[in-house]
């Protein structure tokens, strides 16, 4: 039985560490403002992101097969096609829990993470709307 997209968001939201797939240190950026969601919400979060040494006061790894913890769940936004890679790379970090931000989906990213055993959040709400963010 499939779950609800409701219980899936709960599920995700219960199970940290988190990490930021695609984390920017621009703050116009969603990749800033879901990274600084997690911190107002005082998540255990991680950003993924190749080419900053920090975002929003956080060390920022280059892949989630560097980071420290087993991050249990992510949200990833990356263009689609990047987020294909992001999602064998997540199944091989062990990541039981993706969170595909409006506009990192595809159907392909989508087809694979299930196939992966993994839980997927796509083509609904942002993690901002449903956490609550304020700039």
């Amino acid at each position: 039985m499939s779950l609800s997209v409701t219980d899936r968001i709960q599920a995700f939201l219960s199970s940290g560490p988190f990490a930021v797939v695609g984390a920017s240190t621009d703050r116009s950026k969603y990749g800033n403002k879901v990274l600084r969601c997690y911190q107002q919400h005082g998540k255990e979060v991680y950003p993924i992101n190749p080419k900053a040494p920090e975002v929003e006061g956080l060390k920022a790894y280059a892949s989630l097969a560097a980071l420290p913890v087993k991050a249990r769940a992510i949200s990833i936004i990356t263009p689609p096609a990047a987020t294909e890679q992001v999602v064998r790379e997540a199944a091989a970090a062990g990541v039981q829990h993706v969170w595909m931000q409006p506009g990192a989906e595809s159907d392909e990213a989508i087809a694979t993470a299930e196939s992966l055993g993994m839980s997927v959040i796509a083509g609904g709400p942002c993690l901002l709307v449903v956490l609550g963010y304020h700039e």
